[in-house]
């Protein structure tokens, strides 16, 4: 085997061992970051198709993308607190276990984003879009709106 492909069978392993590791929460932090990858991609490649690509805009875009990254630590970060608190109130008992709850909801949220992105980008490529497809993310995307929200 070459060096290159011995390096990508490497890494493609460790995010299968990673995701293996860390259960179905792994498999949605995998899935995240292919959707933030594809956005990336087919956002460029639209802007490079139509002469409007700019390195301003690809930045922002990163920084947008980091940005999203940061809240999901938070929203870890909150799940941990919660557990911590929830699981070792002296005199509180509950018929369950809190380990997470708020990360697989925020990374469920930014999957449907990323998703949504990455097929009007493909439409406007000129990709013909199956409606069953469309109709289905724009219906989790409405659903996680903030009119659908339940505030605190």
């Amino acid at each position: 085997m070459q060096t290159d492909s011995v390096e990508k069978a490497a890494g493609i392993g460790a995010i299968g061992l990673w995701a293996a590791l860390h259960g179905w929460l792994g498999w949605l932090v995998v899935l995240y970051a292919v959707c933030m990858m594809l956005d990336w991609v087919t956002g460029t490649v639209l802007a490079i198709k139509n002469g409007v690509w700019s390195s301003h805009k690809a930045r922002q875009g990163l920084w947008h993308k980091g940005g999203s990254i940061i809240m999901i630590f938070v929203s870890v970060l909150t799940d941990i607190l919660l557990g911590l608190t929830l699981n070792h109130i002296s005199g509180l008992t509950l018929p369950f276990s809190y380990d997470m709850l708020l990360t697989p909801i925020v990374l469920f949220w930014y999957i449907v984003s990323e998703l949504g992105s990455i097929l009007e980008n493909a439409e406007k490529m000129g990709a013909p879009i199956p409606p069953l497809l469309k109709n289905i993310l724009e219906k989790m995307r409405d659903s996680n709106d903030d009119k659908n929200t339940p505030s605190l």
